[in-house]
């Protein structure tokens, strides 16, 4: 499977975080499966690509032509592949498509904007495509309390929890990846009342 990780391109995160994304990266190497991401070096994004390479893994870069006048973010120059393409917007969808799974990993506003992108497609049923949320040290804990808010007070469908799972432990995210089937899946009743 091409499985799209989204996460944190800061290179000053805590080791403890990098271990993780080290280790969940890892895994799905040797599982035989490739890698998206959005081509950084640092951070979780650095780390999981540096685990693909460590076991000779697949690994698919998606870079705005703009980083290369702006060094808005130092890539990894061993992907197996780079895409160029001209925005934010047009990386984002590139991954969207390219994948077939997707891991929401520690990370700010862009991985946020991310883990909504592919939600709100999911909901809409535009995609059947598994959306695991690695949150290990208990990082999205906090979302969790937003999202059960929302639901309770039905500002978001019920259902919409069902659309993607949560994971500490690495394993279980990556054995949730291999096996949720779009057949399973019931898309969500968006109408109220």
């Amino acid at each position: 499977m091409k499985i799209c990780i989204y996460g944190a391109a800061s290179p000053i995160i805590s080791d403890e975080y990098k271990k993780s994304a080290f280790e969940l990266g890892k895994m799905l190497a040797e599982k035989g499966h490739t890698l998206v991401f959005g081509g950084g070096k640092n951070g979780i994004m650095g780390e999981c690509a540096r685990a693909f390479t460590s076991v000779g893994g697949e690994i698919i870069g998606i870079v705005p032509k703009f980083f290369r006048e702006t060094y808005a973010e130092t890539l990894y120059d061993k992907c197996s592949k780079v895409v160029w393409c001209d925005t934010m917007y047009e990386r984002k969808q590139i991954m969207e498509e390219l994948a077939e799974g997707f891991v929401i990993a520690p990370g700010g506003v862009g991985t946020y904007d991310e883990f909504f992108s592919v939600l709100t497609t999911k909901q809409l049923d535009r995609h059947r495509k598994p959306i695991a949320v690695f949150s290990p040290f208990g990082f999205y804990d906090g979302f969790t309390q937003v999202f059960d808010r929302a639901v309770r007070e039905m500002f978001v469908p019920e259902g919409c929890m069902e659309l993607f799972k949560r994971f500490e432990d690495a394993a279980a995210l990556v054995e949730y990846i291999e096996s949720d089937q779009a057949e399973n899946y019931k898309p969500v009743n968006l109408k109220r009342g």
